[in-house]
């Protein structure tokens, strides 16, 4: 993801873009601070579909 100039972040804010997270992940601090601050979620195969295009 670095390589393609994304930002590798230990936290979730207004000024992320995008939450990578595992299925798993749901009720997560991380998850409902996306969910709270309207930060787009992506699935890995959402996420590999966007390196793909």
């Amino acid at each position: 993801m670095e390589k393609l100039g994304g930002k590798v972040s230990g936290s979730v804010s207004k000024k992320t873009d995008y939450l990578l997270m595992g299925e798993d992940a749901t009720g997560t601090s991380k998850h409902q601070s996306a969910v709270n601050n309207g930060v787009t979620i992506l699935l890995e195969e959402d996420f590999n579909g966007l390196l793909s295009q």
